[in-house]
């Protein structure tokens, strides 16, 4: 049997290459008789350039840019040429990543996108005509005001509650000048994310406790972010909607609320969403694959209802679908059933850790609890002829 695997990240524990690795000396243990192919995916968070990197002709620029608390951080690009020139993909997680700051050292009144500018700056430098930023799960709640700051050159800020200040103050006519100068080149902001910017189920409401924010927090930056948004829609209004000749309202777009606000600030700078996962498995070839392949695995750290949209899971089920290839998933955890997950293609779930007792050697060691229990697996869905 030809088997495909292929996972995203284990967030915290594994990025997606450790796991495809884990996954083929589990299932090559269990079932050695098949022949298995790695092809580690990512729905635009950490890991994200990483599983792009094997591109033909790609090239890896580093770089170093400003952190979410404002400490220079190592980064990289992947400039890789295309039909219509060079795309540069940006992984966004690499300036304001969670895995930057601990847990107790965060504080999301003064995180700062700042740094995904400069990686944009950077790939705009390097001659691309079209740019891919990945978001999802950031340090940074702050509209993506951080991000246009360092794109226009300007310092960047000590806190968003001043930033936002200093705009209130002056406007933001210069973002129109920074639209104009970024006019020949394509953005593309590729997330899982539907989150809108504002509201209940918007980025401060839903995510600005996972940044480290108290309720009273959480409430002063959604204060902020639609400041911020009222500034921009008077001061630098947003493209008109060609059905009804108003002002899009981008913060209501789905993603506009990726990574704390990152979304809404490529959105204003004129880019279009797309899946991440999708994106990705597009660049890479998913549906060749699948469609070469007898099974597919693929696997993430926790499968709950986000993964059910946009993610890699649900990717790789609906590609498994389209070829009539039966797909399973090995996650670290799981929170969703089979019912679930059968709507998206996925026909069985093997949770690494499927009690509450497991999971503290699962974690202990991802790699090798990742492997034993996929060569179970193996064992169930290739015995030996």
């Amino acid at each position: 049997m030809r088997v495909l695997l292929a996972p995203s990240a284990f967030r915290g524990t594994l990025t997606a290459a450790q796991a495809a690795e884990a996954l083929a000396e589990g299932w090559r243990a269990g079932a050695p008789h098949d022949h298995v192919t790695e092809l580690p995916l990512s729905d635009g968070g950490e890991g994200f350039v990483g599983v792009l990197s094997g591109l033909r002709g790609a090239e890896v620029l580093v770089t170093t840019v400003a952190g979410p608390a404002g400490a220079p951080v190592p980064a990289e690009l992947l400039l890789a040429p295309g039909p219509g020139g060079l795309t540069a993909y940006v992984e966004a997680a690499q300036a304001c990543g969670p895995a930057l700051v601990p847990p107790g050292g965060r504080d999301v009144l003064t995180a700062s996108s700042y740094g995904v500018g400069e990686l944009v700056r950077e790939a705009v430098a390097a001659g691309a005509r079209r740019v891919v930023v990945g978001v999802r799960d950031l340090l940074t709640n702050d509209g993506g005001l951080g991000m246009w700051l360092a794109l226009a050159g300007r310092p960047a800020p000590t806190s968003i509650d001043h930033a936002v200040a200093e705009v209130e103050v002056e406007g933001c006519a210069w973002l129109q000048d920074l639209r104009r100068s970024l006019v020949e080149v394509e953005l593309v902001l590729a997330t899982p994310e539907e989150l809108p910017l504002l509201g209940l189920q918007g980025a401060s409401a839903q995510q600005a406790g996972d940044r480290g924010a108290g309720p009273a927090q959480a409430q002063e930056l959604e204060a902020l972010l639609g400041r911020l948004v009222d500034v921009v829609t008077r001061t630098a209004p947003p493209p008109v909607d060609l059905l009804t000749g108003r002002p899009r309202r981008l913060d209501k777009v789905p993603g506009s609320g990726a990574g704390g606000g990152v979304g809404y600030g490529l959105l204003a700078l004129g880019a279009r969403a797309e899946p991440a996962g999708a994106l990705v498995a597009g660049v890479l070839g998913l549906d060749e694959a699948v469609a070469g392949h007898d099974l597919v695995v693929t696997g993430e750290g926790r499968l709950d209802w986000a993964s059910l949209r946009g993610r890699v899971v649900a990717t790789v089920g609906e590609a498994a679908l389209r070829h009539a290839r039966p797909a399973i998933v090995v996650p670290g955890s799981s929170e969703v059933g089979r019912r679930e997950t059968a709507a998206i293609g996925i026909s069985g779930i093997y949770p690494v850790a499927d009690r509450l007792t497991a999971v503290p050697r699962a974690t202990a060691d991802p790699a090798g609890t990742l492997a034993a229990r996929t060569a179970r697996v193996a064992h169930t869905w290739s015995p030996a002829p």
